[in-house]
Formats: C-alpha cells, structure tokens, sequence
C-alpha cells in the first residue's frame, strides 16, 4: 500500500481512530438507551434531542471505521473492542434526565479529547483526510456539548 503515508504512521493513526470508534460507539449507546428510557417534564424535548444525536453518532461511527480501512488496517467492531478501548463510562441503571443530560455532556467532552489527541501525528504524517474527519468530528461534538449544558444551566 502506497498512498504516502508510511506503515508505521498509519498503523499509529489507525489505533487513535479505533479510540475514536469505540468512543462514539459507546456514547451513540449510551444516547440511544437515554432515548428510549428519559422520563419527567422535558420528555418530548430530550426523546427528540436524544434521537437526533445518536442519528449523527451513527452516521460518525462509518465516517471513522472506513477511514481505519483506507488507512489499510481493519477496525474494531465488538463489544469487547470498544470496552477495551473506550473512555466513555456505560450509565448504569436509568439516570434521573438532569443526569442523563450530564453524562451525554461529559460523553462529547470526552470525544472533543479523543479526536484533539489525534491531530499531532496526522499533521506530522500529512493526512489531511484523517485531519478533516478530525475537524469535523470536533465541531459536531463541541457544539452538541454546548446545547446540552445549556440546558442544565439554571
């Protein structure tokens, strides 16, 4: 494979995205399972919310597994993979909404992190693609976290 990154740059850059995958895999679950047990006063407002998200997570989550596989290396697709790699808690039990709302805040956080952590060894192996997807990952992210805590603000 010859696309002008070496093997060893996009062996490196792959594992960061596998970090990347398990990560909004995890949080597109976690956002999924809040979709389908939310309860109290902003119900319809938060089932909605909560399905446009994990919509966008899905969508993410082939953006980031196919961009692995051009790199020539498989991406991981378990549950064991993704428990072994994430960085996002699972919830446990069903969380009051506030709580939920907190969670998918700490949730987008966390990818902002991931993907951040990623950019050194893309810049250095030129992969503006890798970059791109970076970019527009951090954008989706940072502003959903900013809706979200705006609706714990007081």
């Amino acid at each position: 494979m010859d696309i002008g990154i070496n093997e060893q740059d996009r062996a490196e850059i792959a594992q960061g995205l596998s970090r990347l995958l398990a990560d909004t895999y995890t949080l597109y679950l976690k956002t999924h399972n809040f979709h389908w047990n939310v309860t109290g006063p902003m119900f319809n407002t938060l089932h909605l919310m909560f399905e446009t998200q994990y919509n966008e997570l899905s969508l993410a989550v082939d953006l980031i597994a196919e961009r692995i596989r051009a790199l020539g290396h498989y991406a991981p697709g378990s549950y064991a993979d993704y428990a072994r790699l994430t960085s996002i808690p699972e919830a446990e039990g069903v969380p009051r909404a506030e709580d939920m709302i907190r969670q998918l805040v700490e949730g987008h956080e966390t990818l902002c992190r991931t993907a951040r952590g990623l950019f050194d060894v893309a810049g250095r192996a030129e992969d503006e693609p890798t970059a791109d997807l970076l970019t527009q990952r951090l954008q989706t992210h940072e502003k959903t976290a900013w809706m979200l805590r705006s609706l714990l603000e007081k």
